[in-house]
């Protein structure tokens, strides 16, 4: 199937773009491999005056699906025997078929094709995505998972376009060529998210030779071992002490500063930027940090600033970051690195010194880090320059567009959260979700106010019902809030009405049961149906998570805007049904 006259009205104007080109996209590819892997001889005009991969992919809706598959194999990179080989799969024999036969076809190709008899099988079939991603992959997104790369490389992508899956893939075939066992390492920000990548490599990965060669372990656990190795048993503060001493340094340097804004600046300047002299800290670049300072404020915070870490070594006691850092020196210094391969999974929350942990935990070359993730779903303080930590991606960096978990609504509707935010790509440039689509239509979101906080519990919990007598099995079913305290009262309300519910902070789903969780908590996780609760003016964003103006501008921004990107993460949960419901006055993040 196509669309002859939208290829017949595109041709002229390319032809005419292909003059003044130096190259074409598929240069190097004869006719002759062109029409043995199924180019006819109305498409092989139009894939010849071809001149980059963007003039390809706006041309997916008119040419037929098959024939669009070969060129992007083709255009990617891929020789004509790696697409044939995806297309047709190993084995195949040179049998006489009867081409107007589509039912045979279909019964030859179980690999390639379901069969469904209607909307509701459509999204069953959606309801197991990654049994069908262990088996086919996008050629796309098989050149990202299979190919070789002189240094680190990204992938990007919106929520639901398989950026995880490329990611585990990765995993797989980097591990056929590892050299020992934990050679490849599988990493990412918490511990939840660490497990669930580990269920669905085992999913992937039949071979137990070959799985004992990856290593799945979240950011804090490695530094966390590699320092303990060295220092022993590690003591470290809680966030009330942290803020108690922050809090003694205040009085004993005569500050008018708050212990929030020195531990931000301590944070997001001083360990940003592995800061360790006077000098560096007067000169050093605060972006980020809307409240300016100059060399006087300057001068005047650097003693209590260096006075924290002081007592913190003198008394052998130690943050998270400063475990990482210790780390990240402790590895600088081996010269045996501990990984061959290091694989990132939501790399927009790793915070500089993370970073530079990793950098320093697998030797400079080819294919060393593989890094995936979004910045659109940011849900932590950090940002990040991947130049300033020593990782250049520059012509290594790509982004997938095609959604295949979200329906058109509820994906369309999230991106208005967003709309009009300048979000950075960690690569000292803006990112974008311009072409993100996806291919499946369903019901729009439904937004819901009540009046009190008890009448929206009521109203979630009749809602949830009603997608439990739709044929939802409860663990298709996930409830978010943006507190602890909502989450407690959305189990509490479900259990009221019968509905058997969990908070995810305190344990995991079993069968049979509703996920209820923070929507940090949600981050990885997705649903059939997903039930965004306490969206209103007063918890969203949440008051204790937004700097004051006043007190510094920039930062106050910034966390408005994590606190829209921690809305949009929470509604793209969601495969089928969303519902966003408040009490009072709805919150000002949600689209007019």
């Amino acid at each position: 199937m196509r669309d002859v006259a939208a290829i017949e009205e595109r041709l002229p104007q390319l032809t005419e773009d292909a003059k003044t080109s130096a190259s074409r996209l598929l240069d190097g590819v004869g006719d002759a491999d062109l029409g043995r892997l199924g180019i006819d001889g109305q498409v092989l005009p139009f894939a010849r005056v071809l001149t980059d991969l963007d003039q390809l992919e706006s041309a997916r809706g008119i040419l037929p699906e098959p024939q669009y598959d070969v060129l992007v194999g083709l255009a990617i990179g891929m020789t004509p025997e790696q697409v044939w080989e995806e297309m047709a799969g190993a084995g195949t024999m040179a049998v006489e078929y009867d081409t107007s036969d589509v039912t045979a076809a279909v019964v030859r190709s179980p690999r390639r094709v379901v069969l469904v008899s209607g909307p509701d099988e459509l999204m069953e079939v959606f309801s197991y995505p990654f049994a069908l991603w262990r088996i086919y992959l996008h050629p796309t997104q098989h050149r990202l998972a299979h190919g070789s790369f002189r240094g680190p490389a990204r992938v990007t992508g919106g929520p639901g376009t398989g950026k995880t899956v490329v990611a585990l893939h990765r995993a797989q075939h980097l591990a056929g060529s590892a050299p020992a066992d934990r050679s490849v390492l599988v990493t990412t920000f918490t511990k939840t998210l660490a497990g669930s990548l580990e269920d669905s490599l085992r999913m992937l990965i039949d071979d137990e030779a070959l799985l004992r060669r990856v290593d799945v372990r979240h950011i804090d656990q490695i530094a966390h071992q590699v320092t303990a190795s060295r220092h022993g048993r590690l003591q470290v503060l809680s966030d009330s002490e942290k803020r108690d001493r922050w809090r003694l340094l205040i009085t004993t340097f005569n500050l008018s500063y708050t212990e929030a804004f020195l531990d931000q600046e301590w944070l997001h300047v001083v360990l940003a930027q592995g800061i360790t002299a006077r000098e560096e800290y007067l000169t050093a670049a605060r972006s980020g940090r809307g409240r300016p300072l100059g060399t006087r404020a300057r001068e005047e915070l650097w003693p209590a600033l260096t006075a924290f870490e002081a007592e913190l070594r003198s008394e052998g006691r130690w943050t998270h970051e400063t475990i990482c850092m210790e780390a990240a020196r402790l590895l600088e210094l081996a010269e045996a690195k501990p990984y061959r391969h290091i694989i990132v999974d939501e790399a927009q929350d790793l915070s500089p010194w993370q970073w530079r942990m990793l950098r320093a935990a697998v030797p400079s070359g080819h294919d060393d880090l593989f890094l995936v993730g979004d910045t659109h779903q940011r849900i932590y303080h950090h940002r990040v320059s991947l130049k300033q930590v020593g990782i250049d991606i520059a012509g290594r960096s790509e982004r997938l567009k095609i959604n295949y978990r979200t329906t058109v609504e509820i994906l369309g509707w999230s991106l208005g959260l967003l709309r009009g935010e300048h979000i950075d790509d960690m690569n000292e440039d803006l990112e974008t979700l311009a072409g993100c689509r996806s291919e499946v239509h369903g019901a729009p979101p439904v937004l819901r106010g009540a009046n009190t906080r008890s009448a929206e519990m009521e109203h979630l919990a009749s809602v949830v019902l009603s997608w439990l007598d739709g044929g939802v099995q409860p663990a298709q079913v996930g409830v978010a809030a943006r507190s602890g305290v909502l989450v407690d009262e959305a189990v509490n309300a479900l259990a009221g009405a019968g509905i058997a519910a969990v908070s995810l902070g305190k344990r995991t789903a079993r069968d049979g049961e509703v996920a209820v969780a923070t929507m940090h908590r949600m981050k990885g996780l997705e649903f059939r149906c997903v039930a965004v609760v306490g969206v209103g003016q007063h918890q969203m964003p949440a008051p204790a998570a937004v700097t004051s103006a006043t007190d510094d501008q920039r930062s106050h921004d910034l966390d408005i805007q994590r606190e829209r990107c921690l809305l949009f993460v929470a509604c793209t949960r969601a495969r089928e049904n969303l519902l966003v419901s408040w009490h009072g006055t709805p919150s000002p993040l949600l689209p007019s």
